[in-house]
């Protein structure tokens, strides 16, 4: 806790002066967690700061992480209606985007000849950290290399997500929200918060649905995978 005094000022600061260019400047490259990362690593690495102190200084924003996942519900509730009209819709595209993500990451780590336990690894990246970590250690990866996957794809999503709907002509906010939360979970969900409050809820929802479906599936579809390529 004696950390806290300087790693948790750094990282308010970092965060709102990331905040504060992301919405200047309005470029979707400058990502609030990416710009935060290039102004705390440098600090940390020029002061000689262990990053394990850092962290420790800071662990009271990782614990309001659990009441702001929890906030998501809000803008699930008033959806609602559309939910409820369209939940087969819902659950049908979270399906086959789970299995999508699962699959095609996985079958490309083993076609370019990454062990078992590296693809195992790699299989949960599209699901938010904490269910990623369970699944890979569940299927003996290794969960501190899926949490950086995860946050790539969040990162990538959130960065080119809306880019990318926007060439293929999507325009309709649920379906976006559906397809950030399925590829880009938390992060991805942040930013359709952000652009559109009926995309973030769909995009939270998808990424409620998706990690449900990866934590139940992948344990199934993973040794299916490893005797295709085997």
């Amino acid at each position: 806790m004696s950390d806290m005094w300087w790693s948790l000022p750094l990282t308010v600061v970092a965060f709102f002066i990331a905040r504060r260019l992301a919405a200047r400047l309005k470029i979707s490259l400058i990502n609030p967690l990416l710009v935060a990362m290039a102004i705390i690593i440098p600090v940390l690495l020029i002061l000689h700061l262990p990053y394990a102190r850092y962290f420790a200084g800071s662990q009271i924003l990782n614990q309001l992480l659990q009441p702001a996942v929890v906030a998501l519900a809000l803008p699930l509730y008033e959806q609602m209606h559309q939910i409820r009209a369209r939940w087969k819709s819902i659950i049908s595209v979270c399906f086959i985007g789970s299995l999508t993500a699962m699959i095609s990451g996985t079958a490309i780590a083993l076609w370019m000849g990454a062990t078992p336990e590296i693809a195992a690894t790699i299989m949960p990246k599209s699901v938010t950290t904490p269910i990623a970590m369970a699944v890979s250690g569940s299927l003996h990866g290794i969960p501190a290399i899926s949490a950086i996957c995860v946050l790539i794809a969040g990162v990538l999503g959130a960065v080119f997500g809306h880019m990318l709907l926007n060439l293929l002509g999507v325009k309709t906010q649920a379906a976006r929200g559906l397809a950030i939360g399925n590829a880009s979970h938390a992060l991805g969900t942040a930013r359709s918060a952000e652009v559109d409050f009926q995309e973030g809820a769909f995009s939270s929802l998808a990424l409620v649905i998706c990690g449900i479906i990866t934590s139940l599936l992948a344990p199934f579809i993973f040794p299916l995978m490893m005797h295709w390529f085997g």
